[in-house]
């Protein structure tokens, strides 16, 4: 198998979110990538883009597009995108009917990589694997799972991602 660069587009979301003990919340300071790839021990080439970092909820149109963008003007063929769960699936969508030809996969956590117990780890290295081993497509990586970029939604009362038919 060839490697292939990856290029990594890191939009925000619950993913890269770091504790304010000042202020009492959580907030966004800087992307955690670097430090990931570093404790993953990635020997492949990959290039970080900070896209934004933004929570999710407040992702409109303009955020999407250019998440859309990145992806469209990358030379490489395989990305990953983080996001905040409560959209990705929107995300997904948009870029799913552009039909690039190129294997996305989008993932993010349900708990800040920083804090203990953090999936993020888990679903930034399922995204990792999938999109060196997927066809062109766009997919969601979660729970373990990859996902049809048209067929998955977020449970938000499981607090996991779910496969959806054709029907909704």
């Amino acid at each position: 198998m060839k490697i292939e660069p990856i290029r990594v587009i890191v939009t925000g979301g619950t993913f890269d979110k770091h504790y304010d003990e000042i202020k009492g919340e959580l907030t966004f300071v800087d992307t955690h990538l670097p430090e990931i790839l570093k404790r993953a021990r990635v020997s492949i080439p990959v290039q970080v883009e900070l896209n934004q970092l933004i929570d999710s909820l407040y992702m409109q149109d303009e955020n999407r597009r250019s998440v859309l963008e990145a992806c469209t003007r990358a030379a490489e063929r395989r990305i990953i995108i983080t996001h905040g769960t409560d959209t990705m699936a929107e995300t997904a969508r948009l870029i799913g009917t552009a039909k690039l030809d190129k294997t996305i996969v989008l993932t993010g956590a349900m708990i800040p990589y920083k804090i203990l117990d953090s999936d993020a780890l888990f679903n930034f290295g399922t995204a990792f694997s999938a999109v060196q081993l997927l066809p062109s497509g766009v997919y969601i990586a979660m729970n373990g799972r990859i996902f049809d970029w048209d067929k998955v939604r977020k449970n938000k009362a499981q607090g996991i991602f779910e496969e959806i038919d054709d029907k909704g």
